[in-house]
């Protein structure tokens, strides 16, 4: 049977903690984090590797660009934050340089393998890794609204669940909803498919006396959409919910399980040459994305989704 292996570039906090929920997850046989900070992404590694007996087999070690020949996934978190007062094109622009730093320290290397981009701004940053490595749509995507989306479905289980904390705990089984479009505060909930037990959300909240109207509705988006700034306000960063979509789409990526989550991609997206990247609910498996999942869109969400896929088009001209 083939070693599975992840290749994880950048072993700042969201780096490390994606290594260390890998490593947990146990669907990895071979973790290798690669930093310029090479002392560091050793530390790390080490640390993860200490508490493994009993928990997970997976060899986790720091290595080099080199060690990225036989990956199945890479998983890209190198870059730096969003400064205050910066904005996200003044960000785009300096993250930009440090990934094409990595796709050329890649490219030598490079056998094919699904990458899977986390830096912000995630949609510049997934086109632009596309692009300078000339791979296939599908073969790129990020990370995108996957965890919008994640809290998205937490904060409508809190309102159609008020009173039962374990089914708010576990709302990804009984809820169906997805956020779209691109990561920030553009993004697109998709009101119009939010399911809840099987049911439309009108349908079950009219069965259990819930109020669900435009202001609930409204109250929810605020909150998805501000979670997380709140986070960063109340501990400097976010890393681990992200770091467990990562290792969740590496899993898929690992075990070629077609798992849909809606990541950031230029599949089907704009022209040949300049394609924006935005997330839509899509299937993941071995090689990538496989298709784009089936999706029935409101005439205002459809709408919102093609302004920005204009909008992102722009950007990315102006950038590239």
């Amino acid at each position: 049977m083939k070693n599975k292996k992840a290749a994880i570039i950048g072993a700042g906090f969201v780096g490390a903690s994606a290594a260390y929920s890998l490593m947990l997850d146990g669907t990895a046989d071979e973790i290798v984090l690669i930093d310029i900070d090479h002392k560091k992404a050793c530390g790390e590694a080490d640390d993860i590797a200490h508490g493994v007996e009993g928990t997970a087999n997976a060899a986790i070690y720091a290595g080099a660009y080199s060690d990225c020949r036989d990956s199945d996934i890479i998983i890209i978190t190198a870059g730096r934050g969003r400064l205050p007062g910066e904005s996200r094109i003044d960000l785009a622009a300096e993250n930009i340089k440090i990934i094409r730093s990595v796709t050329d320290s890649v490219e030598p290397y490079y056998s094919g393998c699904p990458i899977l981009m986390i830096s912000n701004p995630v949609d510049i940053l997934t086109a632009s890794a596309e692009r300078l490595l000339g791979t296939p749509e599908g073969r790129v995507f990020g990370s995108g609204c996957m965890l919008d989306s994640s809290r998205f479905r937490r904060c409508i289980a809190r309102t159609v669940f008020p009173s039962d904390k374990a089914r708010q705990a576990g709302c990804a089984e009984s809820i169906g909803a997805f956020v779209i479009g691109e990561h920030g505060d553009a993004q697109i909930p998709l009101w119009s498919g939010v399911s809840v037990c099987g049911k439309t959300a009108e349908e079950y909240c009219a069965e259990h006396d819930i109020v669900w109207n435009d202001d609930v509705r409204q109250a929810i988006y605020r909150e998805t959409r501000n979670m997380g700034s709140s986070i960063i306000k109340a501990k400097g960063r976010t890393n681990y919910g992200i770091a467990v979509c990562a290792s969740r789409i590496a899993r898929a990526v690992l075990d070629d399980e077609r798992f849909t989550a809606s990541v950031s991609s230029t599949m089907g997206l704009g022209g040949d040459n300049i394609r924006a990247s935005l997330s839509l609910p899509y299937v993941i498996g071995g090689k990538g994305l496989i298709s784009g999942a089936p999706l029935s869109l409101s005439p205002a969400e459809k709408e919102c989704f093609e302004k920005s896929a204009a909008g992102m088009t722009e950007m990315i001209k102006d950038l590239l």
